[in-house]
């Protein structure tokens, strides 16, 4: 690897370059040289018009399907399409069929990613498959490359299965994640449960569905201890929660799916499944919470939520379909276009790099001499219309075709290689 990036403004709060336009010269995977000016000529140059850089971002929940499920998205193919949507580092969810509950699995997802230009950072179930019963086996799982334990959305009743995982956490220094979802509240739910559902005559899910475990949850780390991140929150009481639990000094984090910032529930009334998704797209006060808890600093990073479904689980009637989004390729888009000139690009781009990082414990790229090249390249002006058949995800189940979008990724650089073709 030879590149020579050309005008590039830097964003990475703290460092000297930050804000400023650079030439950064990449040579065998590392940072060869950070100056106003370079120039290489047996370097492959990388232009762009308004051409912006940043730590390669992560992505904090993504679903790939493997093993079991590769129709819908398998491994490779996933990878290859989180480094088109930016991505330098994707947490994989342990939902697969078999669970990723041991350390074979974990290792499986490392060592089938360890030549790709994304990496996978594992995270794996609290209980063993899944079931609510008994612990998986965190501390084998965390030394072979686990980063979190999750159910994600399989339901976790067994609060004292999940009052241990935050003990037991906390002596290995890992991170429970928890996806705020009671499905016994919802009965057969389909979307958010408001006057559009009403109007429509489907069954709505109410905001108490997630507001009632987050409670729990909020509850449990606050006796127990530990460390909690919050996937997904799409709800104002939510936003409202976590902004208390924060101000009462517990280890709380929290997410949200990009896709949440773009649509309300009444995008549901032409009945088209590409929009069901979970949690589902709420309320117009509930979104404007969520913008809320981004500029307050409630809200720590977004992610892309990633579910791929297959056209058999998705092209059906409405109430048959299955929950899920493709979603890697226009996360950071998606929160751009929609926050605009409201919100520092600065931070959106904190919201993508630095904050999944630090959450995780992750070492954070650096822009320095010397150090490993892992960063992503875009260009947040930049207009352009999505479209479903050019999408690189194996499942194309997405509401944004003919989106008009502002920002896209240029590529990502990371492991010695590039996903861009200039």
């Amino acid at each position: 690897m030879n590149i020579l990036i050309k005008k590039a403004k830097i964003f990475q709060r703290g460092n000297k370059h930050h804000l400023k336009t650079r030439d950064i010269h990449i040579k065998n995977g590392k940072v060869l040289k950070i100056a106003a000016s370079i120039k290489d000529d047996s370097a492959k140059e990388i232009t762009s018009e308004n051409l912006c850089i940043s730590a390669g971002w992560l992505d904090m929940r993504t679903n790939f399907r493997e093993p079991g499920h590769e129709y819908k998205e398998g491994l490779a193919n996933g990878l290859r399409t989180a480094a088109k949507g930016g991505f330098t580092g994707v947490v994989s969810m342990p939902t697969t069929y078999p669970v990723v509950d041991n350390n074979t699995a974990v290792q499986f997802l490392k060592n089938n990613s360890a030549t790709t230009v994304t990496e996978v950072f594992p995270a794996g179930s609290i209980s063993q498959g899944l079931k609510g019963k008994q612990l998986s086996e965190f501390h084998d799982m965390t030394q072979s490359g686990a980063v979190a334990f999750t159910e994600d959305t399989a339901l976790l009743n067994n609060t004292n299965l999940l009052s241990k995982a935050l003990e037991y956490s906390k002596t290995i220094g890992a991170l429970v994640y928890s996806f705020p979802y009671d499905p016994n509240l919802v009965s057969d739910g389909q979307m958010h449960e408001g006057k559009t559902s009403t109007l429509l005559g489907m069954r709505g899910i109410p905001n108490v569905s997630e507001e009632i475990q987050l409670s729990r949850d909020i509850q449990l780390l606050k006796h127990f201890g530990g460390k909690l991140h919050v996937v997904a929150i799409s709800t104002e009481g939510s936003v409202n929660m976590i902004r208390t639990a924060k101000k009462e000094g517990l280890a709380i984090t929290c997410s949200i799916h990009a896709h949440q910032l773009s649509f309300t529930d009444e995008a549901v009334s032409t009945f088209d499944s590409r929009f069901k998704v979970l949690p589902p797209f709420r309320s117009e006060a509930d979104r404007k919470a969520l913008k809320k808890g981004l500029k307050d600093g409630t809200i720590d990073a977004i992610c892309s939520g990633h579910e791929p479904e297959d056209v058999e689980e998705k092209k059906r009637e409405f109430t048959l379909a299955a929950f899920g989004i493709s979603s890697l390729e226009t996360a950071f888009s998606a929160a751009n276009s929609e926050l605009g000139s409201n919100y520092p690009l600065e931070d959106l781009v904190d919201k993508f790099t630095t904050a999944p990082r630090e959450i995780l414990s992750i070492s954070i790229p650096q822009f320095e001499e010397g150090e490993v090249a892992n960063f992503t390249l875009f260009d947040p002006s930049k207009k352009w219309t999505f479209q479903r058949e050019e999408m690189l995800s194996k499942s194309k189940n997405t509401p944004y075709n003919n989106s008009k979008f502002t920002g896209k990724v240029v590529g990502v650089i990371n492991r010695g290689k590039s996903s861009i073709d200039n």
